[in-house]
């Protein structure tokens, strides 16, 4: 039997027992960290919230929460978490007609998405500021490199991703956004370093490179595609988006950013294109669950609007 077909049977099972104010003191404790931060968020005392989590892991027989610094989920505590936060979202389309009757009235529905840094750095925002002025749901944004967001939504952690697979996950429905093309940049004083008699492929290969991270692929991929060589060992670890621009900037190394980023640096010459007018992609994809609640329609409406008007965005 499958972990879902599991899960699903310990559900019809203990499904009576599911204490929805319980829950909601369960998902809190998981999302602050502590009982203490779960207790101000519930507007409860700790040892209320402490008392509410250990009589319904007595009830369920199994343990939802490792207590620590911070505290963090068992397997059954993350699933009823994202459960918490899925009826949440239900409930928000009830709105008033639940008035003070709904399970968990008084909380705040969230989303969970995982995201990649670049697209927080240029078109995410838009789609983010869109939705947020249309409905009271707060967002909890999950970094990570766009191969792997989808995997997020997979296990249940997130309700959609941003990713760079288009392959169908079950339960969710997959829509292209579009490109987010990354240009080659160096700053001048590092082409005076490292590149004082013009552009050389073998050069550039063996000169210090920025890679945001060891799932970062970009320079290499850079290389091989377009110049046929490979990455050279020297490089510096900058797992953030304004840090990596910052040492590119700063001529620490060279790196592949994404054109909304640098167009007005190279505009002002502050950085320099590895040659000119050589552009890579990134196919960007929205994989959202197939929950029926407005709250996720808006959200992806959103999405679409903002990637139509920043990832349609011409070569440099």
């Amino acid at each position: 039997m499958t972990e879902k077909l599991v899960f699903l049977h310990w559900v019809k099972q203990h499904f009576i027992m599911l204490d929805y104010p319980s829950l909601a003191a369960v998902a809190a404790v998981i999302r602050e960290g502590t009982f203490e931060r779960a207790a101000a968020v519930l507007g409860h005392t700790p040892s209320a919230v402490s008392q509410r989590v250990r009589g319904l892991e007595e009830r369920l027989g199994a343990i939802l929460i490792q207590r620590g610094q911070p505290c963090r989920p068992t397997d059954l505590g993350r699933k009823l978490c994202d459960h918490v936060d899925r009826v949440r979202l239900l409930e928000q389309d009830l709105g008033p007609d639940l008035g003070r009757d709904g399970i968990l009235s008084g909380s705040t529905a969230t989303v969970a998405i995982a995201v990649n840094a670049d697209s927080m750095a240029t078109w995410f925002v838009r789609a983010a500021a869109d939705f947020a002025h249309q409905t009271a749901v707060t967002l909890d944004l999950r970094l990570d490199d766009e191969g792997q967001t989808a995997n997020r939504l997979r296990s249940g952690e997130v309700l959609a991703a941003v990713s760079s697979h288009s392959a169908p996950i079950p339960g969710c429905r997959t829509i292209k956004l579009g490109t987010l093309r990354y240009v080659a940049c160096a700053s001048p004083a590092f082409m005076a370093r490292h590149l004082s008699e013009g552009f050389s492929v073998e050069m550039l290969a063996a000169a210090p490179s920025l890679r945001f991270d060891r799932r970062d692929g970009l320079q290499a991929r850079w290389l091989r595609e377009i110049h046929g060589t490979e990455l050279g060992k020297t490089v510096h670890w900058v797992p953030s988006t304004q840090g990596f621009l910052d040492f590119g900037l700063a001529g620490v190394g060279w790196g592949m950013h994404p054109v909304q980023l640098v167009r007005q640096h190279l505009e002002a010459e502050r950085l320099v294109e590895l040659p000119p007018g050589v552009t890579i992609g990134v196919p960007l994809y929205w994989t959202v669950a197939r929950l029926h609640a407005k709250t996720l329609i808006r959200l992806t409406q959103a999405v679409q609007d903002a990637a139509t008007r920043e990832l349609q965005v011409r070569d440099v």
